[in-house]
């Protein structure tokens, strides 16, 4: 009944930035937290960013500085702008959203929802 559907990643040289978005669409009454993790092949996903519907937000330190997570309540939708890119930044990034849904029955229901992630490739 949820989708999240991420779009921004790509190639970019060191030093340089990308925006990801990450879109919600359903049968939503309401999101939570959403956040940004990433995973490189052989390591554990790690937190990158997150925020809460109130507006709060935390950061890796390994980010700190460099990554802005901001969102866009109307449209369902969170963002992830990444400046001062390195190297160590290449990953595939998942956002993910606590969200309060209507399911196939016509109850309210809450889950967390993944998205399908979206390679970002840090190039020297």
């Amino acid at each position: 009944q949820v989708q999240l559907v991420e779009t921004g990643g790509g190639l970019v040289q060191a030093g340089g930035s990308l925006r990801l978005s990450c879109a919600a669409s359903g049968s939503i009454f309401a999101i939570n937290d959403m956040s940004w993790h990433r995973q490189v092949p052989g390591k554990e996903r790690e937190l990158v960013a997150a925020s809460t519907s109130g507006g709060s937000t935390n950061y890796a330190d390994s980010v700190k500085g460099r990554f802005t997570i901001s969102r866009d309540n109307r449209k369902n939708t969170v963002y992830l702008q990444m400046n001062s890119q390195k190297q160590k930044d290449t990953a595939v990034y998942y956002c993910t959203a606590d969200v309060q849904f209507c399911d196939v029955r016509g109850l309210w229901d809450r889950s967390n929802y993944w998205g399908q992630g979206t390679q970002v490739t840090v190039s020297s």
